[in-house]
């Protein structure tokens, strides 16, 4: 099964959101849990929550992925930002625990001129904080590109996050990888994809990376910039990322679409990458 989706809205609910992945062609999809840039929450209603839950299972989805916001700070030193990080992502993960087998992704963090060993230790000590140890959801951290001071931009930062984790925790901890991130970071992906996997799983394991976002990227291999392309007009091009979502260790997972898109765009590349599945 080719798991692909898109990121889409929820400011009309969550069965909304199944209902307008069907019309895409896509059997999964992405969200933020809130305001992307700013505080706001309203918690969905269980009903609307289960509804979607039941139209996943009638459609054979892939698991949603929740995305935290860019407000979240988890790597910070400052205690009114680490402290509505850690608060805001236990609300959300109560929120997941009604959908089976939910993906929270999250973005590591900056250390704002602290250190990286800084910033991966606040990182892991909130995560500590907000995983439950029965809990069903897994909570990826995101491959980043590398930007500033924000960390995860190696597989070594994020074992080292990983590691830090309160051991009753970390099996709920995994990744997500984002191939335009990477490529920004530093990793070729693309012509290399299996050198990059192999890496990969030396130093974090392949068991725990559990979804990937596929973008292309505006800027070439290391360029640290993070800037999203469409699928086959940017660096990493059509044929790289084919390779990708064709690669054996790779094409079981779902795929989330982060591309600048509209939905007849979203549209357009799912109908496209179908095509180029093998």
């Amino acid at each position: 099964m080719f798991y692909i989706g898109c990121h889409l809205s929820v400011s009309d609910g969550y069965e909304a959101m199944g209902k307008t992945a069907l019309s895409i062609g896509a059997n999964t999809f992405q969200y933020f849990t809130r305001n992307p840039r700013g505080r706001g929450f309203r918690r969905p209603s269980k009903e609307d929550v289960a509804a979607l839950v039941a139209l996943m299972q009638e459609h054979q989805f892939a698991p949603p992925l929740a995305h935290a916001p860019y407000t979240f700070n988890p790597a910070s030193c400052e205690a009114r930002i680490w402290d509505y990080s850690r608060d805001s992502m236990k609300e959300d993960l109560e929120v997941l625990a009604d959908i089976p087998g939910a993906l929270y992704n999250f973005h590591p963090g900056s250390h704002v001129g602290k250190g990286s060993d800084v910033g991966i230790a606040n990182c892991a000590r909130l995560l500590s904080e907000v995983i439950t140890p029965g809990q069903d959801t897994k909570v990826l951290i995101e491959t980043m590109a590398g930007k500033g001071s924000e960390i995860g931009k190696t597989f070594e930062e994020i074992r080292a996050i990983i590691d830090a984790v309160d051991e009753k925790c970390r099996p709920h901890v995994g990744v997500c990888l984002d191939t335009c991130h990477i490529s920004d970071g530093g990793y070729e992906i693309t012509t290399a994809t299996d050198d990059v996997l192999d890496a990969f799983d030396s130093i974090i394991g392949l068991d725990r990376l559990y979804a990937i976002h596929l973008n292309d990227s505006k800027n070439p291999l290391g360029a640290a910039k993070d800037r999203h392309e469409k699928i086959g007009e940017g660096f990493l091009g059509l044929e790289g990322i084919t390779g990708i979502i064709n690669n054996p260790r790779l094409s079981h997972l779902p795929f989330y679409l982060e591309t600048p898109n509209e939905l007849d765009g979203y549209a357009a590349e799912i109908a496209l990458l179908k095509a180029q599945r093998k």
